[in-house]
């Protein structure tokens, strides 16, 4: 595990423009740099880089981070990838912790991506130098058209039949069950993938986790291999070509999903890139919510045999569940995505593409009407499949629209389809009750580390006004506001004290942090609060780089604006703001007035309750209780007057 201090290095180190620049093309606009959202299409920029703050925003989808989490969003690498990705741009030695457990898991998997990169390139070696490499694989890659540079790119290689690669890897001093646990070897010592073609395959940030193989020639055997299950491979996980085609991807905000390995070969060879393969496999639900970090958008290309048109079906209503949307393309029956490619060129083939995609619900509107044709008992059959499917569907806009197509195209009405389709629906809530509100409540709360409350507790009682008239919310934001945005900007008070935004927040609101209304503002305060007394006052890079998420997204939405200060006022025209300074020059009469209002609601509160008190000592003629609570309501409203005063505020 990275070491911590290792960490900050980085977060310090680490410019969000440099980072970001690699990547999108930015211009300058005041303090800021601005260009065309990565993570969405736009043609007007507003995506905003704040090199001041060290953080990123887009105003059109709302993505927002500092340089770690660019990379995570943009190259998909996980924390520590990301970590170790600047570490490696910034020149940063990286510094592990002592955790034997994590250390030892680190160092495991390290060892299968070293061991893997080391037969990929045994395996392309023998591909181009070998015998049988030259003689068998070349001519199998050729056959199908590929050209060095696509089997270059993809890493393509072939292991031959001499049991070379366990003896050199034994020779090089690799550990022999590691060669066993990733499937390069077999049980008997020998090798695994003997007299097969090999597909590596990478994850996300391009290392190596596994391989496929294809048998050569008459022998005996399945036709493809994969690497068993391992720490760093799992098939369900995996999609083939998603490393090469993720940009291609996000650029046309469409992918195109295959079968074979060939299949994604020849049409990224061909020019079109987006595109990876289920290796023959129904989707995965993992796959399908990794198709979804890159696109809403698939493509689905299959053979149009009765095997193909099968196989289009099978695995659309999980992608329909996760909310993607799907095409299907039937190729001429005998061809395949590879054939048809090779045979008709790229722009003959997205022309195709572009006339015969149909969405799923189409799709199956026509087999309907194909195979049904006047049996009414098979129409009925194949309407209630096409019922489950538009079930599957969460967005009830795009549901409605399908279940008018339908009912046009079948001549059923409307109103039964609905009342069809709200029965599986039912079904599948009633499948789906343990995500109930307070669950879902539990999980957002788990998401910002705040405990749960324990509904056994007994709960104040409130007259159900009291919670809409008296709720502090927008107050208490603004605090959190002021403290993740200048926590730590000096200023000097009234009395010539020197002190910090962040500890004169803290000292004034003390006595009544545990008032606050959100969890979520009050956990940011009390934790302020205990760093300050530490001595360690949090500034806002601390909220921006937080381990906590929400207090990271938080401070991202505070710190992050879509207006700039044209610097033309200042220097082409000599025109400065003439009624208050600039706003990050005006935090001290933020600071003020923040106070006061949170003030002046918490008074208001305590009028509101010690108004209720007055009634219950009037109802009781409790002459004593009475006094006291109008006393109090004396000093509460002479408070408020004040404060009021102060905030140039008319109190009805």
């Amino acid at each position: 595990m990275i070491s911590k201090l290792t960490i900050d290095d980085i977060f310090s180190r680490a410019q969000i423009d440099e980072v970001v620049g690699d990547f999108v093309n930015l211009k300058k606009r005041g303090a800021n740099l601005l260009g065309l959202c990565p993570f969405h299409n736009e043609k007007t920029p507003s995506f905003t880089v704040s090199p001041a703050k060290n953080i990123y925003k887009c105003f059109g989808c709302g993505r927002g981070g500092n340089s770690v989490q660019f990379l995570m969003e943009h190259e998909h690498l996980s924390y520590p990838e990301a970590l170790r990705f600047l570490a490696n741009k910034y020149k940063i030695e990286i510094e592990e912790t002592h955790d034997p457990r994590t250390k030892e898991e680190i160092a495991l998997k390290e060892s299968y991506f070293i061991i893997n990169e080391f037969a990929q390139k045994f395996f392309q070696d023998q591909l181009y130098h070998s015998d049988e490499g030259k003689q068998i694989a070349l001519p199998y890659f050729k056959e199908r058209g590929l050209l060095e540079k696509t089997i270059n790119t993809f890493g393509l290689g072939y292991n031959p039949f001499n049991n070379s690669f366990t003896q050199l890897a034994i020779e090089k001093g690799f550990n022999e069950s590691y060669l066993l646990t990733l499937g390069l070897t077999n049980r008997a010592g020998k090798d695994f993938y003997q007299g097969r073609v090999i597909f590596p395959f990478h994850n996300l940030s391009g290392k190596i986790i596994g391989f496929g193989a294809r048998i050569m020639g008459d022998r005996k055997g399945p036709k493809y291999v994969n690497s068993p299950e391992s720490e760093i491979y799992s098939k369900k996980k995996t999609l083939y070509g998603l490393f090469n085609a993720r940009r291609k991807i996000r650029e046309e905000d469409n992918l195109f999903l295959v079968e074979g390995y060939t299949d994604v070969l020849s049409l990224a060879q061909s020019g079109i890139e987006n595109v990876v393969a289920s290796s023959g496999t129904s989707l995965t639900e993992e796959q399908i919510l990794l198709i979804k970090r890159f696109t809403r958008n698939v493509t689905i290309l299959y053979d149009g045999d009765p095997a193909g048109i099968k196989a289009a079906l099978r695995g659309i209503d999980l992608i329909l569940e996760k909310d993607l949307n799907v095409k299907i393309v039937l190729l001429p029956e005998g061809e395949d995505p590879d054939s048809w490619i090779r045979s008709q060129g790229k722009e003959h083939f997205l022309e195709y593409v572009r006339k015969q995609q149909k969405d799923f619900i189409h799709f199956k509107l026509d087999l309907i009407t194909q195979e049904a044709k006047d049996d009414p008992v098979k129409k009925a059959d194949l309407i209630r499949d096409i019922v489950e499917s538009i079930a599957k569907i969460p967005d009830p806009i795009k549901r409605s629209t399908y279940i008018q197509k339908c009912s046009l195209t079948l001549k059923i009405s409307e109103q039964i389809l609905v009342g069809e389709i709200n029965k599986k629906i039912k079904e599948q809530l009633l499948k789906a009750r343990y995500r109930t509100r307070s669950d879902q409540e539990t999980a957002d709360k788990a998401a910002m580390n705040i405990e749960p409350v324990d509904s056994k507790q007994p709960t104040a009682s409130l007259q159900p006004e009291s919670s809409v008239i008296h709720n502090d919310e927008y107050q208490e934001k603004d605090i959190v506001r002021l403290l993740m945005t200048a926590g730590n900007y000096e200023f000097t008070d009234e009395a010539g004290n020197e002190q910090t935004i962040g500890e004169y927040l803290i000292k004034n609101i003390s006595e009544v942090m545990d008032t606050f209304d959100n969890p979520l503002y009050k956990k940011i305060i009390t934790e302020a609060a205990e760093a300050i007394e530490a001595g360690n006052p949090p500034d806002p890079s601390y909220y921006l780089n937080h381990e906590n998420e929400v207090f990271q997204r938080l401070a991202i939405d505070f710190n992050a604006t879509p207006y700039t200060y044209s610097e033309n006022w200042v220097n082409r025209w000599d025109i400065d703001l003439q009624t208050q300074p600039f706003p990050d020059k005006n935090y001290k009469k933020d600071s003020f007035q923040s106070i006061l209002r949170f003030k002046l609601r918490k008074i208001n509160k305590l009028i509101f309750e010690n108004q209720n008190e007055l009634n219950q000592a009037s109802e009781q003629k409790n002459d004593e209780k009475l006094i006291l609570h109008l006393k109090v309501h004396d000093h509460l409203t002479k408070l408020r007057n004040e404060i009021a005063n102060e905030l140039n505020s008319v109190i009805i």
